[in-house]
């Protein structure tokens, strides 16, 4: 079996659209959530996401390129692209056919599809735009990816709700620890803030509806009504150990370990006692070849629902036994909203960044105490952390369950 380390991160995000600027604002705990501004919101009555703001494709995208490729796709190149450069491979020769991409989406091009349905009622068929099936299905992003930088080995799209990105990067994982491939960029790209986007979720009620960002998405919080939609990509280049080193690589993190399971419950809803989330959790341990106790850091799915943040923590309790009081943990969406299909990228970042400097982010807006939620999800502020092993919880619509463990990087 071949070990699997991290030599490229890349992100689009309501907190910044690069690596640095995201993970330098998760450690100040800066608030990624406003009012929406990509159209008028109020007949929904959600006024709340975290949209990406100031992102420019053209240094990647010319015009005419943009017009084809609809934004979940211009955010998953461009993360992927920046973790690329990140990794020095394109400084070197590769074997393209070892070479592969695993991207998740949960939903691809939504904007694309309710734009053009409305061109097609108003001025009928004939003009809904040539490039609109390329641009709405899910597997372009990793489509994109794999035509920009040559990868000609596999390329896939997971479509697993809000664990596909984690899916994905387990996956990728697997692909190369069983020496099918060198190389492999993965991650998760989602666009969904639009208005079927919006009303969709907010038909389920899903959406917090308030009108105050400091507490709309505000995980393990008493007073949790529903998640924030949020959107980007959060991209990693994943090289097998050997290939990395011969290159001089700078290794940032190692993926170790890979859980994925299925409530078989309930289309929506976790299961309550938390036994899928917490069997998925015991596999990646498990890969990973450490105990419970060997975890330092828990990035939690944490979407600050009632129903999910209580049967996550019931489920790190199953896992952790006694020492669950012990685990820090974040939420990285109460500062993002939620990235669905992407969420599981930017999250892995946040691990592998947590892994490397030694400090975890905070779970911001949490001020009533659930005691249904009573674990140390890091409310008051970054925190010092010494931390060797650390996993990222996301859990999808559908019961799906996918768990990710890493391992900070020692040059041994």
């Amino acid at each position: 079996m071949k070990r699997v380390v991290i030599t490229g991160l890349g992100a689009v995000t309501p907190l910044g659209n690069t690596v640095k600027e995201y993970w330098q604002h998760l450690k100040n705990g800066q608030l990624g959530i406003g009012k929406i501004t990509k159209f008028i919101s109020e007949e929904i009555g959600v006024s709340l996401a975290g949209e990406v703001n100031d992102f420019d494709p053209s240094p990647v995208l010319d015009r005419k390129e943009q017009k084809r490729m609809d934004l979940f796709s211009q955010y998953g190149l461009t993360a992927a692209l920046e973790a690329w450069e990140m990794s020095g491979l394109a400084e070197t020769s590769i074997d393209a056919k070892r070479f592969g991409v695993i991207v998740g989406s949960g939903i691809g091009g939504m904007t694309t599809l309710q734009d053009q349905v409305r061109v097609m009622d108003k001025k009928g068929p004939k003009r809904v735009t040539p490039f609109f099936v390329p641009m709405v299905i899910a597997n372009m992003a990793s489509g994109n990816i794999s035509i920009r930088l040559g990868a000609k080995g596999t390329s896939q799209t997971i479509v697993t709700a809000c664990a596909s990105a984690t899916n994905a990067i387990g996956e990728a994982f697997r692909a190369i620890k069983h020496g099918t491939a060198d190389i492999m960029i993965t991650g998760g790209t989602e666009a969904t803030i639009c208005e079927i986007g919006i009303a969709g979720f907010a038909a389920l009620n899903a959406l917090n509806t308030t009108d105050d960002p400091a507490r709309a998405s505000i995980p393990f919080d008493k007073e949790r009504k529903g998640f924030v939609m949020g959107e980007g990509a959060g991209m990693l280049v994943l090289e097998e150990l050997e290939h990395a080193k011969k290159r001089g690589a700078e290794i940032l993190g190692e993926i170790v370990g890979y859980g994925s399971n299925c409530d078989a419950s309930h289309m929506t809803a976790p299961l309550k006692d938390g036994s899928g989330a917490a069997d998925a959790m015991l596999m990646a341990l498990e890969e990973a070849g450490i105990q419970p106790s060997n975890v330092g850091y828990i990035n939690a799915h944490g979407t600050s629902t009632p129903a999910n943040d209580a049967a996550e923590t019931t489920a790190i309790k199953r896992v952790f036994g006694e020492g669950a009081k012990q685990v820090p943990i974040s939420s990285t969406k109460s500062m993002t909203g939620h990235l669905l299909g992407a969420a599981g990228g930017i999250e892995a970042i946040a691990c592998a960044k947590t892994l490397e400097e030694g400090i975890a982010h905070p779970t911001v807006g949490y001020e009533v105490p659930d005691l249904e939620c009573d674990l140390d999800y890091l409310t008051e502020g970054a925190r010092s952390i010494q931390a060797d092993y650390a996993i990222s919880n996301s859990f999808g619509f559908g019961g799906h369950n996918a768990v990710i463990c890493m391992k900070k990087w020692r040059d041994e």
